[in-house]
């Protein structure tokens, strides 16, 4: 597809969140799995059903713009799904896995971020006040969610992953 015209980028950058959307309608499920921490799986489990009223606020825009979601695969969220994958698989002490899947997470979020902030900021040049107005709310609930895992991996699951390494050290098992 050429992009000769902003409206054009606007639908592509939409299809675009769309992809990466339903990616972790599939992703994030396995991310509520793995996580050993009750909170963890509780944040995940509830952005999970956040995440599907993001895609139907999606699927609203693109009926509005009489335009259709699919016909595109969003790299970025294939990639750092794939890298969440990695962590879900490996071995090693609980808390530290969850840091690791809370890492994973924030990239995630932090993407999101940007893509809403982007297209939110495209909608309001083309006039398009009430998409712009559907993707400012999601664009705060993905702010909500980085917060939140912030605010886990700070008070609970970091400090825990922490003492996993007092623990080593002083056991002497810690690898080098």
């Amino acid at each position: 597809m050429k992009l000769n015209t902003l409206k054009q980028l606007y639908i592509e950058e939409l299809r675009d969140l769309y992809s990466a959307e339903n990616q972790l309608l599939k992703a994030l499920p396995k991310m509520a799995k793995g996580a050993s921490s009750e909170e963890l799986k509780l944040a995940f489990e509830n952005h999970l059903d956040q995440t599907k009223v993001h895609v139907e606020r999606l699927e609203e825009i693109f009926e509005r713009l009489n335009e259709t979601p699919k016909g595109k695969t969003c790299q970025a969220m294939k990639g750092l799904v794939e890298e969440g994958s990695e962590i879900l698989g490996e071995d090693g002490e609980e808390s530290v896995l969850d840091a690791g899947i809370i890492a994973a997470a924030q990239k995630v979020e932090h993407y999101e971020i940007a893509s809403y902030g982007t297209v939110r900021t495209f909608a309001q040049l083309l006039g398009e006040d009430e998409a712009a107005e559907l993707l400012q709310e999601t664009l705060d609930e993905e702010g909500e969610a980085d917060k939140l895992l912030t605010q886990l991996a700070q008070e609970i699951v970091n400090p825990e992953a922490l003492l996993e390494d007092a623990e080593a050290e002083a056991t002497g098992s810690r690898s080098r």
